[in-house]
């Protein structure tokens, strides 16, 4: 490991947060006063840029930048979550929407327990997950019985920035896989291509550099274009239509009301929010080929009608059993619509109580939040690209019992998938079913009286970064009650399930935190990763 192009890596990300850190600051002190905006924003300023500069000036050289290797860039993006989540967390400690150092009289368990609180609440919006610890029990900015509406009731500067976050979140996934990931196999567009499971990126821009631009003003666009149907044609406020825009494009799921969009009461602010939670769950590369006309490429794509037909499939199970205990069709449909697309995509709206649903419902919605929507898109969970593949694995073992002499090749868009890329798939497969195993023994340990349901959901919802689970975390209930560990540990997760298990297994080998003083060679991050699978199918 290169420890100086580490702290380049590092100390750039902490520099670059003062931009959204100093906006919301401004935008604090002139809804809420500079008073808040000097005690929420101002310290974490000062750490994160001190801390940035002390990286850049006292711990890299003048050649790091030259230096840099896939290894240092895997173990750089996956470090860089927990440290921007770290900055993110300090505002709500500071300006006291959880129990700080500046809250009068607070007890320091009590303050301990903010800190958590704002780790925790940081951690879902970075990583777009969604889940809340904002409830009258926490934060003290409400009164129990008095407050009716407890995240209402934050300061609207505190409450811009949790929507940023997510905001940033989302697209950072997608820069990710194009900016860093890219570089595994092959490198380049090649990769991008497989990783993305869309069209050739080599057709949006000659360079990934500028492809990955050309994302960004999509997804700028995107936003955009809700805000203002959010505002104009849902009847929102501008500050609630700019809040719901930032969380809704990056599946995000944050609502600046505790009852989520069920607040509206409003079928129009529903469709709106269907339409873009559809399209947030859509590869970005698809979706900007189809901007520029190419709309054969959504059809050609094989996730894309996937993700159709799973949509679909989910929608017509989940009405067809509310429509069975007596719920009228147009309500179940809308109801079954909004919460298949909030689920399937990670966004984690909510507009009615879906854990007092029938069980079929209920256990398609647990499935939607393992398996997410389209690589490529700002959603989470595995992935429809990866289950296709899983199952065409799947089926090509079956197909060789009966023909055991027929070449059977797996193939995505009429394109072969190579060897190493489909023992990949499996591999991430297999590795996240034993840690969702491993999540869920450690869960019910550290929460003895949650039920079977409660568990199981929730570990899928933090892998999945989807937020509101099922049982007694449901869409009407914060995550307040769990006890410090599991709000920890769930956040563990949420970092795992946002770096899609690839970058956390490297930043956790061993093998990537040996000191390097020279260059041993062209190393490959993807070789380390497959000779990690390979010695635990050994094992196995």
């Amino acid at each position: 490991m290169r420890f100086d192009v580490l702290n380049l890596i590092l100390g750039w990300t902490l520099l670059a947060l003062l931009v959204p850190l100093g906006f919301c600051g401004i935008i604090t002190a002139l809804l809420d006063g500079w008073a808040l905006a000097a005690q929420a924003f101002l310290p974490a300023m000062l750490i994160s840029g001190g801390m940035g500069a002390a990286m850049l000036g006292l711990f890299t050289r003048t050649d790091s930048a030259q230096r840099l290797r896939d290894l240092e860039a895997f173990v750089g993006v996956g470090l860089v979550w927990p440290l921007t989540v770290l900055i993110g967390a300090l505002p709500y400690w500071f300006g006291g929407v959880f129990v700080g150092p500046f809250v009068d009289g607070a007890l320091t368990i009590d303050v301990m327990r903010g800190f958590v609180n704002a780790w925790f609440e940081s951690m879902s919006g970075f990583t777009t997950s969604g889940a809340t610890v904002l409830s009258h029990a926490m934060s003290p900015n409400c009164i129990p019985g008095t407050t009716a509406d407890c995240i209402n009731a934050q300061p609207r500067g505190l409450l811009l920035w949790r929507s940023l976050t997510q905001w940033l979140g989302g697209m950072g996934v997608v820069m990710l896989g194009m900016l860093v990931l890219s570089r595994i196999i092959g490198g380049g567009m090649a990769l991008a291509r497989a990783e993305l499971t869309g069209p050739s990126l080599s057709r949006l821009r000659p360079k990934l550099r500028q492809t990955a631009m050309a994302l960004w003003g999509l997804y700028l666009l995107l936003t955009l274009l809700e805000m203002v149907a959010l505002k104009f044609i849902g009847g929102m406020s501008v500050f609630d239509a700019v809040n719901h825009a930032f969380t809704t494009m990056p599946s995000g799921g944050f609502s600046t009301h505790d009852a989520s969009i069920a607040h509206y009461d409003s079928a129009t602010v529903e469709l709106i929010i269907i339409v873009f939670m559809f399209l947030a769950g859509v590869n970005f590369t698809l979706m900007w080929l189809m901007g520029s006309g190419d709309f054969r490429a959504a059809w050609k794509d094989e996730e894309f009608r996937t993700y159709l037909f799973y949509i679909f499939g989910a929608v017509v199970l989940v009405a067809a059993s509310l429509v069975l205990v007596g719920v009228a069709m147009g309500n179940a449909v809308l109801d079954t619509l909004f919460h298949v697309l909030s689920i399937g995509t990670s966004t984690g709206y909510a507009s009615a109580d879906y854990t007092e649903w029938p069980g079929v419902a209920r256990i398609v919605l647990f499935l939607l939040m393992i398996v997410g929507a389209c690589a490529g898109s700002t959603s989470g969970g595995l992935k429809l690209m990866r289950i296709r593949i899983g199952v065409k694995v799947a089926f090509r073992e079956l197909a060789r019992i009966a023909q055991p002499r027929k070449i059977h090749m797996i193939r995505m868009n009429s394109e072969v998938v190579e060897d190493k890329q489909v023992s990949l798939v499996v591999g991430m497969l297999f590795i996240w079913v034993i840690l969702f195993g491993f999540s869920c023994i450690v869960l019910a340990m550290m929460m003895p009286n949650a039920s079977f349901e409660t568990i199981l959901s929730v570990a899928a919802s933090g892998l999945g970064n989807t937020g509101p689970a099922l049982g007694a975390y449901g869409p009407t209930e914060t995550w307040a009650s769990m006890n410090s560990g599991s709000l920890l540990f769930t956040s563990v997760l949420m970092w795992f399930g946002r770096l899609e298990l690839l970058t956390a297994i490297i930043v956790l080998h061993p093998h990537s935190w040996r000191r390097e003083e020279k260059a041993d060679g062209e190393r490959q991050g993807m070789a380390m990763v497959k000779r990690i699978l390979d010695r635990e199918s050994d094992e196995d």
